[in-house]
């Protein structure tokens, strides 16, 4: 079993995911900054430039680190990678990978689904829109 978590500056390329003997099923999610942002509830959409991404290293890091460890115990799986961006993420551009290795479907989505709502809700990462 496996976690990396890194925060990098920057949007993030897209990866082909690594090779995992074992997995049965690898699930690659990436975030992409929408071109589009609602304002508020029942406003109209506004053009987003990008999102600016803050964060607390070590802390972000570690938040992220920790949930990838539960959710590898939590749902049984093999392996959990994941990269934040840092900085100013253009329209378009990806800000959020998260990888996840088991040797079954189910078990890599439940991760993968647990892993995001948590980290928006638990992990010091904020963003704040740069409107066109």
């Amino acid at each position: 079993m496996s976690v990396q978590a890194r925060i990098v500056d920057g949007p993030l390329d897209p990866q082909a995911p690594e090779a995992s003997p074992g997995s049965g099923a690898v699930l690659r999610f990436e975030g992409v900054v929408r071109p589009v942002e609602p304002q508020g509830p029942g406003g109209a959409p506004r053009e987003l430039a990008a999102l600016h991404y803050e964060t607390y290293d070590p802390m972000a890091e570690r938040s992220l680190a920790a949930l990838a460890t539960e959710m590898l115990a939590r749902h049984r799986v093999h392996a959990i990678r994941v990269l934040h961006s840092r900085g100013r993420v253009s329209a378009g551009a990806i800000s959020f990978t998260l990888e996840v290795r088991a040797a079954h479907r189910a078990e890599a989505i439940a991760a993968l689904t647990e892993f995001i709502d948590r980290m928006k809700r638990d992990v010091p990462i904020w963003k704040r829109p740069v409107w066109r």
